[in-house]
């Protein structure tokens, strides 16, 4: 009879990887969520400070625009 591995098996023997490789790919994944994180903050401060210049609320404007510049430096 012959001696036949599953699928699983055979996924498993090809994805052996190193510590080194394991540690890019985290590295990877970190820098990817990073950027997501950081277009969603970006671009919710830009909603908020163009709603704080609609309502003509100078303090949230002054509080807003303060904590963009930080964010994007």
């Amino acid at each position: 009879m012959e001696n036949r591995k599953s699928y699983s098996e055979i996924m498993k023997t090809r994805s052996v990887k190193t510590k080194a490789e394991d540690y890019m790919l985290d590295v990877y994944i970190r820098m990817i969520f990073d950027e997501a994180w950081f277009n969603h903050r970006k671009k919710m401060l830009e909603e908020k400070i163009n709603e704080a210049l609609d309502k003509k609320d100078r303090e949230a404007f002054m509080v807003l625009s303060k904590e963009y510049g930080k964010w994007v430096r």
